[in-house]
């Protein structure tokens, strides 16, 4: 950022399918509220995903790369199509491997909160469930991605984990709970392990590394879940969750299980977050069948936007978008669907959101 003006500059990957009519849905969001909050905003584009596989043989250029180790912050909408695909057979488009380790992006954060005019499963009101799934995101399980070994009998992955990878994730849960007014069940601050350290060694590590850092914070309440448990309690008992850290591919599948619990995750957003760089999206994929329709829902995104701008140190900007969503739900101005998407389109619930931004800094 340049110095006097608050100036950031950041890089914008639109995506695949849906990716760029809710990336600039997010984008309208954000001019908005940087010219409310006196800062600017500078925009650089770069293509990532299928399409850029389909045209170059790779999904994501160097330069691309260097631009987002360069750039304040970086927003990515879903990216990735069904049919694109690696000879092995997986999915050509998709970033996390490459944008993840190459901006040592280590703690996959996921907030999860039940917001008003969602239609949810579960019998939870809004504000009572809100709490935050950190997920390794450079070890675990999917460490094993394009290196696993098969043949026609028989095919194996490997479980990795190392000391420095958990303590930072484990570190980063707990200051991450410091400032947030803890589970909403009881007001505890509170970070909970999920593991299976009763059947793997890998997981055994985790905990016992867990609870070394945890005592480094006695503020804060520690506790400990094997995931089976875990699963139902956060359909159960949610709201007695407040910082939740786990390994890789369990985070990936509890954090879409809190989304559905929730009302879906197309409300859903997340931050990929290192000590250098960082990049911010929903957590669902880029629904081709959507595309071009205005028919996705935008909300994801945008608040991926406001998880953005707290990384840049805008935690006001942030909280005006966060009060803008909630208020456009409340009202019914922004209306989810049974179909996840939200009536009027994706360019009117943008509209809806603006509107409110703007509502609320002249009220």
């Amino acid at each position: 950022m340049s110095e006097g003006a608050r100036r950031y500059q950041l890089v914008v990957i639109p995506g695949d399918g849906i990716g760029p009519e809710i990336v600039e849905a997010a984008l309208a969001v954000l001019e908005v509220v940087a010219t409310l909050e006196g800062f600017a905003i500078e925009v650089e584009r770069h293509e990532a995903g299928a399409g850029q596989y389909l045209r170059s043989g790779t999904n994501l250029l160097p330069e691309t790369l260097d631009a987002c180790r360069a750039a304040d912050g970086v927003l990515k909408g879903p990216v990735g199509l069904p049919g694109v695909r690696l000879p092995d057979g997986a999915e050509a488009g998709l970033l996390g491997g490459v944008l993840r380790g190459g901006l040592d992006a280590y703690a996959n954060v996921r907030p999860v909160k039940r917001w008003p005019g969602m239609a949810a499963p579960t019998r939870f009101q809004p504000g009572e469930v809100d709490y935050v799934i950190v997920r390794e995101n450079t070890e675990g399980l999917y460490a094993s991605r394009g290196r696993g070994v098969a043949n026609r009998w028989a095919a194996s992955d490997v479980l990795f984990m190392t000391r420095p990878g958990v303590e930072r994730v484990c570190r980063y849960a707990f200051e991450l709970a410091m400032p947030r007014g803890g589970a909403p069940s009881a007001g505890a601050r509170r970070v909970t392990c999920v593991d299976k350290s009763n059947v793997l060694r890998s997981f055994g590590f985790f905990r016992a590394i867990f609870e070394e850092v945890a005592a480094g914070y006695p503020e804060v309440e520690a506790d400990a879940l094997y995931a089976d448990a875990a699963a139902q309690a956060l359909v159960m008992d949610p709201g007695r969750f407040d910082v939740l850290v786990m390994e890789n591919f369990l985070g990936d599948i509890l954090s879409d299980l809190g989304g559905g619990a929730v009302g879906g995750i197309g409300v859903c957003p997340s931050g990929n977050i290192g000590d250098a760089h960082a990049y911010f999206e929903p957590i669902h994929g880029s629904a081709p069948t959507l595309a071009g329709a205005d028919r996705a829902n935008p909300l994801g995104q945008i608040l991926a936007a406001a998880m953005l701008l707290d990384h840049l140190g805008e935690p006001a900007a942030a909280r005006r978008i966060e009060r803008a969503v909630w208020s456009a739900l409340t009202s019914g101005a922004v209306e989810i669907g049974a179909d996840g998407c939200p009536l009027g389109g994706t360019s009117a619930a943008a509209r809806a959101v603006v509107a409110r931004l703007v509502d609320g800094a002249s009220s």
